[in-house]
């Protein structure tokens, strides 16, 4: 970094992670100390990401942050508290948790003589910029994802290395998973200050490789009750949370040694319960927390259904605060239950998607300036249609048909690629389930993948010269 140029700027990218033994409730509100131990999968970043850019300048007045377009106020009482006091217990990403931990963490290493001389004051304002590639607050662990990335990026900025994950756990508890990559598990300690309340790697991205994840987003809206609210109640009235934590000790061993060996069966198999134990804590909690609608009860009795057809438990379901289905699947299944997935829940064709996709074909009806536009988008459509190893068939009005259908698919299907398949009739009468249409909105096909990553190309700040959001 230049320091001539006053300002000091990273951008960087962390990750979603979704947990198969779950975390929901804490011993300690302010220090985010949970009941129990967790474990998680981190997911792929080419799929689902938080960007954060963070710069410092002795010139920026005050600290400001701007999340998904949008300033947050950073006039908030508490916020402020944070900034000026102590270790942070309230929002950013929901309000600006983490400068304040990072900050003291630095002037630590400082005061010992430790870290770099020449990086910037840690008196300079900051500006932060954070963006998902994925609905935000609607149960997809989006503030994990963002605590996580504006740590990683605080970090890189005072040029700090070390343990992150005890500051990310701070802001949101599952954050402190989402600083490394693969399998991770957060261990709740012991400790009455938390320093032993961090998360750990058992596996990194590259070991079990066949192991795919689908997201079946069923709402993108923000969920009814925030997971804080939610714990916080929990604790408070649910029995069945204190019997949850006498077991979820051996069932982390057993997940643990399920992911070593690469043991689908008993992964599978303890993902699905204790997501149903989550959610039947959430039932068990006065007022009842419901986070699964009638979609995700569906999509539960699909698996379930798919499973016993073929007498193995080949795919498992797990859903965090919110309806929407995080499936786990070996590489080979994908193809086939993706197909199952659409042939209950198949995507609308009668509305905005088919006018959107008819108009990909309709190249007679507009004028000679737009048509090799539109037709490059339809030779597209063409090129995947013979790529899916679908025969393209020769009438026109069934081209135009083949065409609209695949457009609705290429939008229903979202990140890796999934090749089309049928589905046999034997397979569709064991399960016996009614179709529903557009019960799901879309579906991510995604991986394992690694942990919070510094971007180098300077042209991928969401910040620009001036320090402020690039328009």
């Amino acid at each position: 970094m230049d320091e001539g140029s006053r300002m000091w700027m990273v951008t960087c990218t962390a990750p979603v992670n979704i947990a198969v033994i779950k975390y929901w409730g804490k011993r300690d509100e302010e220090l985010i100390l949970p009941i129990n131990s967790s474990l998680s999968v981190t997911l792929h970043q080419d799929q689902l990401k938080s960007t954060t850019t963070v710069a410092a300048s002795r010139d920026f007045k005050e600290d400001r942050i701007w999340l998904n377009g949008k300033e947050e106020n950073i006039n908030h009482p508490r916020l402020q508290t944070c900034l000026r006091e102590k270790i942070l217990n309230l929002q950013i990403l929901r309000k600006l948790k983490f400068s304040l931990p990072v900050r003291r963490l630095a002037r630590k290493r400082r005061t010992s003589g430790e870290g770099n001389s020449n990086t910037l004051s840690l008196h300079h304002k900051v500006h932060i910029c954070s963006v998902n590639n994925f609905p935000t607050a609607a149960g997809l662990a989006s503030s994990a994802a963002g605590y996580a990335c504006l740590v990683y990026a605080l970090a890189k900025l005072h040029g700090l290395e070390g343990e992150l994950s005890e500051i990310a756990r701070q802001g949101s508890g599952s954050a402190c998973r989402s600083m490394y990559g693969g399998f991770v598990q957060w261990m709740m300690g012991v400790k009455e200050d938390g320093s032993d309340s961090i998360a750990q790697q058992i596996e990194p991205e590259t070991h079990w490789s066949e192991l795919r994840v689908l997201i079946l987003v069923v709402s993108a809206e923000q969920k009814p009750i925030g997971s804080t609210a939610g714990m916080q109640t929990s604790v408070k009235t649910s029995p069945l949370l204190k019997y949850r934590t006498e077991i979820v000790p051996e069932r982390m061993k057993e997940m643990i040694d399920a992911i070593k060996r690469q043991d689908f069966e008993t992964f599978g198999q303890l993902t699905m319960k204790d997501s149903n134990q989550f959610h039947a804590t959430c039932l068990d909690t006065f007022p009842p927390i419901i986070y699964l609608n009638d979609i995700s009860k569906r999509i539960i009795n699909l698996v379930h259904r798919y499973n016993s057809h073929f007498g193995e438990t080949r795919v498992a379901y797990t859903f965090d605060a919110g309806p929407n289905a995080v499936i786990y699947i070996r590489e080979q299944h994908v193809d086939e239950f993706v197909e199952v997935v659409k042939h209950y829940f198949p995507p609308e064709e009668n509305g905005e998607h088919s006018h959107r996709a008819r108009q990909l074909v309709m190249i007679s009806s507009i004028d000679q300036s737009r048509r090799w536009t539109y037709f490059l988008c339809w030779s597209h459509i063409c090129t995947m249609l013979m790529r899916s190893q679908v025969e393209v068939p020769s009438d026109p009005e069934e081209i135009h048909k083949s065409i609209t259908l695949h457009a609705i698919s290429f939008r229903f299907l979202k990140g890796l690629p999934v090749n089309s398949v049928s589905v046999s009739e034997h397979l569709k009468s064991s399960i016996q389930m009614d179709s529903i249409k557009s019960g799901i909105q879309y579906i991510i096909n995604t991986r394992v993948g690694p942990g919070p990553q510094l971007i180098q190309d300077a042209n991928l700040h969401l910040l620009g010269e001036d320090g402020f959001p690039k328009q």
